[in-house]
């Protein structure tokens, strides 16, 4: 008895320094990220959020053969068996095919992780059609002082955009103490921003760190004078005739968003997104983003990979695919969120998940290309 009051004792020790130094050392954190231990599409819930209000709706009709084609009983299977929530095909800007799994629904939220970079891409096009950013050269300590010395002092929005800023980071999703996990559960995002150095030259490689994006939102916030919800409602989201408003989620109450994730929507709306792009920065005769930068938006970026071969895959976050010999671009969160545009045949599609595997996006390509 004596024997387990000492361990208990001891327990309890450990616990409390534990606990100190979690705190004592600005980890609190870590409580979040232990409780909760992976990412989810329903996290919102878990987050404080900002609302991006929607205006007036502009409705996405119904093609003609709507829901008449049916999935292929293997392409039915992969979608259920990574446990997809919506799968959308828009052709010739109607709804042609629609579902639905899990108790999701066509308003339901969800998170659409990294497609969120492209979306925060699309509103620097537009601050810089507007002169609030000079040009996609202009250096990034115009907006942040902290970084006029060092590497950082090179820095500018084009490497960000790119993913070429040779940051200090590293992308790990498994590790509980790295700065992945601390911008994802953390809840002083701008003391992050100021404080990550430049450690190789920008501009060279293409390395995929998440953190270049929320850098890109602190000059899209100091440019603009607004938050980045407020932005994106004004000059994104009301243009497109959102049905819903989405929700930013935040890094606390009242915070500032986590911009490299974490914008919340449904399929049909995020569908918008695609049909802008594929309409060149167009939406109902109405010019919401120049047509120049869409297009330079999906084309590789000059730089080379971390083997030393030329990039093919990224522009300014947008992805890029040969799919049957064709050329598509797609925005892309870890479980598989989607949305692809295929300009060739007039097509948007959208997935929205719980899991993926490294060729999904290929094979959606692939069978929408077949079947439509």
């Amino acid at each position: 008895m004596r024997r387990l009051k000492k361990i208990l004792l001891w327990a309890i020790i450990v616990l409390v320094v534990i606990n100190v130094l979690i705190v004592a050392t600005d980890n609190v954190y870590l409580y979040k990220t232990f409780y909760y231990q992976t990412a989810g599409i329903d996290d919102y819930q878990i987050f404080d959020n900002r609302t991006v209000s929607a205006g007036t709706f502009v409705p996405i009709s119904d093609a003609s053969g709507y829901n008449k084609t049916k999935l292929s009983e293997d392409f039915r299977s992969l979608l259920e068996r990574y446990h997809s929530i919506a799968f959308l095909i828009l052709k010739n800007d109607s709804v042609a095919y629609e579902e639905y799994w899990d108790g999701y629904n066509a308003d339901s939220y969800s998170n659409s992780f990294s497609i969120t970079k492209s979306i925060v891409s699309i509103l620097t096009g537009i601050a810089i059609d507007e002169q609030k950013i000079k040009n996609i050269d202009q250096k990034v300590s115009d907006f942040i002082p902290e970084y006029k010395e060092g590497l950082n002092a090179m820095l500018t929005v084009r490497h960000l955009l790119t993913m070429s800023a040779g940051f200090d980071f590293s992308e790990s999703y498994s590790n509980p103490f790295s700065l992945t996990a601390r911008i994802y559960y953390g809840n002083d995002l701008d003391d992050v921003v100021k404080k990550i150095k430049v450690t190789q030259k920008p501009g060279v490689i293409f390395n995929y760190q998440s953190i270049s994006t929320l850098v890109l939102a602190f000059v899209l916030r100091k440019a603009t004078g607004m938050t980045l919800a407020k932005y994106a409602s004004e000059k994104l989201w009301k243009p497109l005739g959102a049905k819903h408003d989405a929700l930013w989620s935040l890094d606390n109450n009242n915070g500032v968003e986590k911009a490299y994730c974490c914008f919340n929507s449904n399929a049909l709306d995020f569908s918008r997104i695609g049909l802008l792009y594929l309409h060149k920065g167009m939406f109902h005769d109405k010019q919401i983003i120049s047509e120049e930068w869409v297009n330079e938006s999906v084309q590789s970026a000059p730089l080379l990979d971390e083997n030393g071969y030329p990039n093919d895959c990224y522009g300014y976050s947008w992805w890029l695919l040969n799919c049957k010999g064709e050329k598509v671009f797609y925005a892309k969160g870890i479980l598989g969120q989607y949305i692809i545009v295929i300009p060739s045949k007039n097509i948007v599609a959208v997935r929205l998940g719980e899991k993926k595997h490294p060729g999904m996006v290929n094979e959606i390509c692939e069978y929408v290309f077949e079947n439509y």
